[in-house]
């Protein structure tokens, strides 16, 4: 049974490894586009973490998979797109972890703070993140306290409804696939870890595949990363020490820019937002 399950997914990664891929200039563009109607015409990706949960604690250091909610998982970063297709993902850190801790080992977040970071974004271009990850000159995240400020609440309000998008991608990823609900083996070494990877990027290019082909079935109808260096076709730069204030800093005025653009366009001329 292995070896068949293997040689399925062997299959599927070769057929259809181009369908995980990040977005060129023109797809950019047009992703972009879509989003501008939310207020957010810079915003090129949604990017959410979510937990694969184990049904058995793992042979090696078990406790340091006990998440926040009672269950032994590990975590998955995926990021997508207008269309819920997945552009880029990160799995296999333990579920204790935060996201923006699990977001930060990929190899994405260096290059989006490397010198070759323009590959990868276009001026103004970023992504879109909930409160719990850090805003960056290519990240905006939500604020985490907004004290009873109005303009805070709105922008948060706006982030919430674009980030919809992102909560569909990844409930119709598992409604999909059931599996990735629970993993019902016990991961007993490395090799078992890399495997579970495996199995979770097959699931996502059969994802990509359907909704590509705008099928809408679903199963209800009837630190390890994925190799997507190649999937993302750039070179992986040398990439310098990060100096985290100056990163911080950058990231909270490029978040009170968004903001700002943001507002102006989702307020009517009663100071409302639009689609309140």
């Amino acid at each position: 049974m292995v070896n068949y399950t293997n040689r399925v997914m062997t299959a599927i990664e070769c057929c259809l490894k181009n369908e995980i891929s990040w977005p060129n200039r023109l797809e950019r563009t047009c992703i972009a586009s879509v989003f501008a109607a939310g207020g957010f015409p810079g915003c090129i990706g949604l990017v959410d973490g979510t937990t694969i949960r184990l049904s058995q604690r793992p042979a090696e250091d078990g406790e340091t998979y006990f998440d926040r909610k009672g269950d032994y998982s590990i975590n998955a970063q995926i990021i997508c797109d207008d269309r819920k297709r997945v552009i880029y993902f990160f799995v296999g850190m333990l579920g204790s972890c935060h996201d923006v801790t699990c977001l930060r080992q990929s190899s994405l977040w260096k290059r989006m703070h490397s010198q070759q970071q323009h590959l990868l974004f276009d001026r103004g271009q970023y992504l879109l993140g909930e409160l719990g990850y850090t805003s960056g000159e290519r990240l905006v995240a939500a604020f985490r306290n907004v004290g009873g400020d109005k303009d805070k609440t709105d922008f948060n309000t706006c982030i919430a409804h674009v980030l919809i998008a992102n909560e569909h991608c990844i409930g119709i990823l598992k409604s999909r696939w059931h599996s990735l609900k629970e993993v019902r083996t016990q991961l007993k070494n490395r090799a078992e870890n890399q495997y579970l990877v495996r199995w979770v990027r097959c699931c996502i290019l059969l994802h990509n595949f359907l909704n590509r082909r705008k099928d809408d079935w679903t199963e209800a109808d009837g630190p390890i990363e994925v190799d997507v260096e190649s999937e993302v076709q750039i070179p992986a730069p040398p990439t310098p020490p990060l100096d985290e204030r100056a990163m911080i800093a950058r990231g909270r005025r490029r978040r009170l820019e968004v903001q700002s653009e943001c507002l102006a366009y989702m307020r009517n001329v009663n100071g409302t937002l639009a689609f309140q």
